[in-house]
């Protein structure tokens, strides 16, 4: 009885360590990963081909005098408009993102309208988040302002000094620097001072007429990196596993 018992377990354990049965699992995982794999792609050459036939905005120029940073649609951050400004020689630009992306639910930010936020932070692009840096030649340092922009207002939302080779764009600017004492909570500042740093950006053009530009260019590079992400992640998923 008991040879019979331990010849029985030998070849139930000899079945199953066989080479046969690895191989039919493997096979079976192998088999299952392509269906999923194929859905995978199928489902990305649909949404890949429904973004493609998406009608792109009208061409918008920026307002003069900014012109537009070259080749800003295909970095990953930086400035998108640049200009001179006045007799010292200014130096502006400015980088753009969603303010959804930027500033979490529920975050307290400026606009000195409160019809400009229309019911507070949300993923529409109709809510713009610039960060606009200011420099002089010979200067060691930039004056760089956070603001929201809106169809119709403009908003600051902080003012600082920070070195010129700090990190600007947008992947800057939610960042707070270690750059020593970078000024007071914009809301904090004295009512006469906070208007007088609203007009020392609007005559350098920082205002509202920005809005349709930025806002179709935001689209456009929205466009184009969703495009781009389809086609990494099929080329991808697609390509054959090296042996």
């Amino acid at each position: 009885m008991f040879r019979r018992a331990a010849a029985s377990t030998f070849f139930r354990h000899a079945l199953s360590t066989s080479p046969y049965s690895s191989s039919a699992a493997a096979a079976a995982a192998a088999a299952s990963s392509s269906a999923v794999n194929s859905i995978i792609l199928r489902s990305l050459k649909e949404h890949f081909l429904e973004v493609s036939k998406m009608t792109p905005p009208p061409k918008i120029s920026p307002p003069k005098p900014y012109t537009i940073v070259k080749g800003a649609l295909d970095q990953a951050s930086g400035p998108v408009l640049r200009r001179g400004y006045g007799d010292a020689g200014e130096e502006i630009s400015i980088s753009v993102a969603r303010l959804a992306n930027i500033m979490p639910p529920g975050a307290d930010y400026d606009s000195d309208d409160d019809d400009g936020g229309g019911g507070g932070v949300s993923e529409s692009i109709s809510q713009l988040f610039l960060h606009v840096d200011i420099s002089r030649p010979g200067s060691s340092k930039s004056l760089q302002f956070l603001c929201g922009l809106y169809p119709d207002a403009v908003g600051i939302h902080s003012v600082c000094l920070r070195p010129k080779t700090a990190e600007s764009g947008t992947a800057g600017l939610a960042g707070k620097g270690g750059d020593g004492y970078q000024g007071r909570i914009f809301q904090e500042l004295d009512e006469n001072v906070r208007d007088a740093f609203h007009h020392y950006i609007e005559a350098r053009g920082i205002n509202e007429k920005l809005f349709p530009f930025l806002q179709a260019w935001l689209y456009v590079k929205d466009h184009r990196n969703l495009i781009r992400w389809f086609k990494s992640v099929g080329t991808l998923i697609s390509e054959p596993k090296s042996e």
